[in-house]
């Protein structure tokens, strides 16, 4: 059985506009779907839900653009709603 690696865990080199778009919203936070998308200096995302019940567990993510970043959150929303019916998930985005 292979396993596949979990976007979250998978870190990428940053392209140099994904770590100008970071460096851009440092100190400002993103709403996006119910979370809060934090920028940090270190060129990572923190991703918070925005209140409770938590769907999905606070998470960091690798350097990475907004678009990336929020089609990972819509990734993981479907995975959760999938898992939520009994079936299988679609594979993670590109």
């Amino acid at each position: 059985r292979m396993s596949r690696a979990h976007p979250s865990r998978t870190p990428a080199p940053a392209s140099p506009s994904a770590e100008a778009e970071i460096q851009g919203l440092l100190g400002r936070a993103v709403r996006y779907r119910g979370f809060v998308l934090i920028p940090q200096s270190n060129l990572t995302w923190l991703i918070r839900p925005e209140r409770s019940p938590m769907r999905v567990l606070p998470f960091r993510a690798p350097a990475s653009s907004l678009s990336d970043i929020r089609a990972l959150i819509d990734w993981r929303l479907a995975q959760q709603d999938q898992a939520a019916r009994g079936g299988v998930g679609p594979l993670p985005p590109a």
